[in-house]
């Protein structure tokens, strides 16, 4: 028996005009005085307003045309966050070329498949070292013509004014060409299972993406907020932030270096933070672990204190008003706790995302009982970002919210979640058959992911369905789950769930390597972490974390026994995604000698 939930209203823009240059057209004319961008330069931080961000990306899209990029072309970006990435993208959209974005973090020969297959006749790199993979691939990409670096977009911009000179209508010309099923952008999935398959996204399907926001009970970005955006503008959720910022005007300071994130969040102060969990994992730890070595007083002050901000934070999940004491003592429990806690997000922090990956409830349950509500939201690339949202006015921790307006969601009969919008991709560049494993013939998408939708129509993702664990006895178990839970442990910094058609379940646990330094330096314990992961007592404490873990599961879904790995999952292995989603199989070639001790006995 499938469940669906009927599709909110659509979004009201004119059938045939939404286009990503419209979008960009109506931001420039809306008259806006807060800049639009925020760049960062020998540590400072300086405005772009929206009339000098407008001038350049004419000046690009008219310096494209003069070298004679075509509607429909491929053009590779290959380059960290920056304003040139963002202008780039929005010139080459004016032109009718199709963007495919790199990630600035990927190899040579992933960068050149990418190209490759795309068929890029050319490619914006963002310095030296991305110029080098370009080259290094440069003679698999017969195609590829313009090469460009940030260092040559003056004289992309000087040709482009040049041009306009001679040809002022040009520009217009191509843009009146350009139509809402045209294709705007191919994204390449991570690859999780294989090798990245192509999503071409077409103009309607950001422009439509980028304003459902307005039929929301309650817009969740305002014009006037600041956005600290780290996420990669490769990404498909970056991407949507910049979209989202043209068509409703908030601010965006663009991040380069995601390790900096600390830094710009004291220097920037957002009032706004889209971001992945392992963000508000990391300073979920670090807070906790400051509280955990309070002494004295204060450690008496957090201790009332934390307890006051959950039973408030409980209250507001029921819809239910605070009783006056409580008020008050939440109060005081925020100016003597919880706004040193925000302090380290900058103080301004007024909503945050997040998104990419399941965060634990005891995570948000905590943000959320020192003041800062963490909404959570679900979708993939194939839908163009997001599809549910657990907004400020519907949410319910756990859940990944209500389906956003104009989309419907419901449950095949082995409980996958499928999903029908406006949204919804074109298919897999050059993969038809792909295509066709995840459309349907009447539109809707498999997502791949099994899921619940409750009778409030809330809807809760489970696991992906392709990592569903099935043991030896037939019992299905959904690793994520408990993966999440171990990484609340401050000392755990990733974890992988083993056992498919074993007796039992197991885990792969790697360690945080500050915290599990500081817990040694505390008991007389030294070593680096290789050696620290053979320690007796380190075993010892993961084992507790284990036993927590499993306190309250069934029988099946205990995990009988874990490895302490020497190291954490990296990119650079290829064990985690660009947005630092676990990349199973590649976890257990790396590992599978540990595994295969953890089923020795098994067998």
């Amino acid at each position: 028996m499938t469940e669906t939930v009927p599709p909110a209203p659509a979004a009201s823009a004119p059938a045939g005009l939404r286009t990503i240059p419209r979008l960009w057209r109506e931001a420039v004319a809306a008259g806006r005085t807060s800049p639009a961008y925020l760049v960062e330069s020998d540590g400072a931080w300086s405005e772009v307003s929206w009339a000098d961000a407008d001038r350049i990306v004419h000046e690009l899209a008219n310096g494209f045309l003069a070298r004679g990029i075509q509607k429909g072309e491929t053009f590779g970006i290959l380059a960290q966050n920056s304003l040139e990435w963002a202008l780039v993208d929005f010139a080459l959209a004016k032109v009718g070329a199709v963007s495919v974005p790199v990630y600035a973090s990927s190899a040579a020969r992933d960068v050149g498949y990418l190209l490759a297959h795309s068929e890029a006749v050319g490619v914006l790199c963002g310095d030296g070292e991305q110029l080098a993979k370009v080259e290094e691939e440069r003679g698999n990409l017969p195609k590829l013509e313009h090469v460009l670096t940030s260092a040559d977009l003056p004289v992309l911009r000087s040709e482009g004014r040049s041009f306009a000179e001679t040809n002022p209508r040009a520009l217009d010309g191509v843009e009146e060409t350009i139509g809402e099923e045209d294709v705007y952008t191919i994204i390449y999935t991570s690859g999780t299972t294989g090798p990245p398959k192509g999503c071409m996204l077409r103009h309607r399907n950001y422009a439509v993406m980028a304003s459902v926001g307005d039929l929301m009970e309650e817009r969740y970005i305002q014009d006037d907020d600041v956005m600290l955006l780290y996420l990669p503008l490769a990404h498909n959720f970056g991407r949507l932030m910049l979209l989202t910022g043209a068509h409703i005007g908030f601010t965006i300071a663009f991040l380069a270096d995601p390790l900096r994130v600390p830094e710009a969040l004291l220097e920037v102060r957002p009032t706004a933070l889209p971001s992945v969990p392992r963000v508000y994992e990391k300073v979920h730890t670090a807070v906790t672990a400051r509280f955990d070595e309070a002494t004295g007083l204060r450690r008496k002050i957090v201790d009332w204190a934390l307890p006051v901000g959950l039973k408030a934070s409980t209250l507001r999940e029921e819809g239910k008003p605070l009783p006056l004491v409580l008020a008050l003592k939440l109060r005081l429990a925020d100016r003597l706790v919880f706004s040193k806690v925000r302090e380290r997000l900058g103080g301004r922090l007024r909503i945050a995302i997040s998104g990419g990956a399941p965060l634990a409830r005891e995570v948000m349950e905590f943000f959320d009982a020192v003041g800062l509500r963490i909404v959570e939201g679900y979708g993939l690339t194939e839908c163009t970002t997001a599809c549910t949202f657990n907004n400020r006015t519907r949410y319910r921790f756990g859940s990944v919210g209500p389906a956003l307006p104009g989309f419907e969601v419901r449950l095949a009969e082995d409980g996958e979640l499928l999903v029908r919008s406006e949204t919804v991709f074109k298919g897999y560049y050059k993969d038809p058959d792909a295509t066709a494993a995840v459309l349907t013939p009447d539109g809707w998408l498999r997502t791949g992911d099994v899921g619940e939708i409750d009778a409030d129509g809330l809807v809760t993702i489970t696991d992906r369905k392709k990592d569903i664990i099935v043991t030896a006895g037939g019992k299905n178990v959904a690793p994520q789950n408990i993966e999440n839970e171990l990484k609340t442990s401050r000392y755990v910094s990733q974890a992988l769930v083993v056992g498919d058609k074993q007796r039992y379940v197991a885990a792969l646990i790697t360690l945080d390597a500050d915290e599990i330094g500081r817990w040694a330096a505390e008991r007389g314990v030294t070593g680096d972490l290789p050696t620290l992961s053979r320690d007796p007592q380190v075993h010892e404490l993961v084992g507790g974390i284990v036993e927590d873990v499993n306190r309250g599961r069934s029988r099946f879904e205990q995990l009988k026994r874990f490895a302490i790995l020497p190291r954490d999952f990296t990119i650079e292995s290829g064990e985690v995604t660009q947005t630092l989603k676990l990349r199973r199989r590649a976890v257990a070639e790396n590992f599978r000698t540990e595994i295969d001790e953890l089923f020795a006995e098994s067998s």
